[in-house]
């Protein structure tokens, strides 16, 4: 990045400093967050009782409405009883791997919604769409919790660990994004010492309030830290809290980050497709989103656990009227807190979603969610790759093994290995193999990345 592009979207984060940029952001993309904010304080202000009759009428209204509205979800529940929610099938992610223009509710179009990809970090990637009011609620529970932190959207300046595409095009559309919403963009794709070393120099030079992003590139900044024998917080003193997403965070690794950083660390868990499902609250609890979520644990046989028993984490999407999130099988393993309530549901325990960080011939290491963007050249909206895993055989050499209706065109195959290339060294050997199905762990999720190489990282 030149001093040029620098100094520009420096500029541009001065300039909007001062105003509510990213409410802004949103409201002239058609998402009403005003409006979401005020039903969000009215949801959170119900007593106890009044919320359990505002759960139960949401849950008949959303089912009503896509029965009514939704040729997918209409023929999808056939011996559905709307007055019975035991009768309500489960969803997966593989009954929804077909053209979204299948899935839309009536009045609905790509035009006039929120449209996105699942990560396929569960090796069932798919296309999905959000209503405009309910991706609004989603960023209205968001930034209503990073507030319990004293951290503001439009304000807040954030330390991101994300991926960052590297095609010049696609590289400075996001560091222009990140310059409009207050944050400077830390790329998982390098985690070596020496790019460490210049994560640091920004730390001492920029005001950040909070660090976000994925958990694994994280914790390596943290391991970088402890060998330096540095605390984040007497580097850049702003510094308030640092939220974690998209990977298992271990109590071990929770601890290293509270030592190295000195501020709370905080685990977030949610889903693209649906909202934020759980966020650490300042008890240290797993607080789950009850306002536009309802979150139950199944058994195999779909039946509700009890709190404390471990299951199938099943979420119903309460407010999402242009696709249908009804008993969505969400494909990890938890438990709910004995102490939870409708109201304030706590998530206990969580299995799975942890991604292994890859280590390659030059030494180089990177997150294992950097094979999250290269997997979106898999993604494909006729549904022909349902499942996909990656396995790292060799320090050189990678298989990715996939479930399809039919094989990978070779173009396919040259364009997937080239940005294996791109995102992470040259001189790889990558194969493909077609299977019909996947072999699926005991939690039933497929791991998206595995190494075996037998090296600590």
């Amino acid at each position: 990045m030149t001093l040029i592009h620098e100094y520009f979207l420096f500029t541009l984060q001065i300039m909007f400093h001062h105003l509510n940029l990213f409410n802004l952001s949103l409201k002239l993309n058609g998402f009403p967050i005003r409006k979401a904010k005020n039903l969000l304080k009215e949801i959170q202000n119900k007593s106890d009782n009044d919320f359990e009759v505002y759960i139960d009428t949401k849950k008949h209204e959303i089912i009503a409405y896509h029965l009514q509205h939704n040729s997918f979800y209409k023929e999808f529940s056939k011996g559905l009883n709307p007055l019975d929610w035991n009768t309500v099938p489960v969803i997966t992610k593989r009954d929804l791997q077909q053209p979204l223009s299948d899935r839309l509710s009536n009045g609905f179009a790509k035009k006039n919604v929120y449209i996105n990809k699942t990560s396929g970090s569960s090796g069932d990637p798919f296309i999905f769409a959000k209503d405009k009011f309910c991706h609004a609620l989603t960023w209205a529970v968001i930034m209503n919790r990073f507030g319990w932190y004293d951290l503001d959207f439009n304000s807040s300046k954030q330390a991101r660990f994300y991926g960052i595409p590297l095609d010049k095009k696609g590289y400075y559309i996001e560091r222009f994004k990140d310059a409009l919403s207050n944050r400077y963009r830390f790329s998982v794709f390098n985690l070596s010492d020496d790019s460490f070393e210049k994560h640091l120099k920004k730390f001492e030079t920029i005001k950040f309030d909070y660090i976000n992003g994925y958990t694994s590139s994280i914790i390596q900044f943290a391991k970088f830290l402890q060998k330096k024998n540095c605390v984040l917080k007497n580097i850049c003193p702003s510094l308030k809290a640092c939220v974690v997403t998209s990977e298992m965070l271990f109590d071990i690794d929770k601890k290293l980050m509270e030592t190295q950083f000195r501020v709370p660390v905080v685990n977030e868990y949610g889903a693209s497709e649906l909202d934020l499902i759980a966020f650490e609250n300042p008890n240290g609890k797993w607080q789950v989103n009850s306002e536009t979520l309802f979150v139950e644990i199944l058994d195999e046989n779909n039946n509700v656990l009890p709190f404390g028993e471990e299951g199938r984490i099943v979420i119903t999407s309460l407010y999402n009227k242009a696709h249908p999130f009804i008993r969505y099988d969400i494909g990890d393993i938890g438990a709910l807190s004995k102490d939870s309530t409708l109201k304030k549901p706590i998530l206990e325990k969580l299995v799975g979603r942890t991604n292994d960080i890859t280590i390659l011939p030059s030494g180089k290491k990177a997150a294992g969610l950097t094979f999250y963007y290269i997997t979106k050249s898999i993604i494909e909206d006729d549904g022909n790759v349902k499942e996909f895993v990656i396995e790292q055989l060799k320090l050189d050499t990678f298989k990715i093994i996939y479930a399809s209706q039919k094989e990978l065109s070779e173009e396919k195959i040259r364009r997937i290995a080239k940005e294996m290339e791109t995102y992470l060294e040259k001189g790889l050997t990558i194969f493909f193999e077609r299977q019909d199905q996947l072999i699926r762990s005991k939690s039933g999720k497929l791991k998206q990345f595995s190494s075996y190489l037998n090296q600590n990282t």
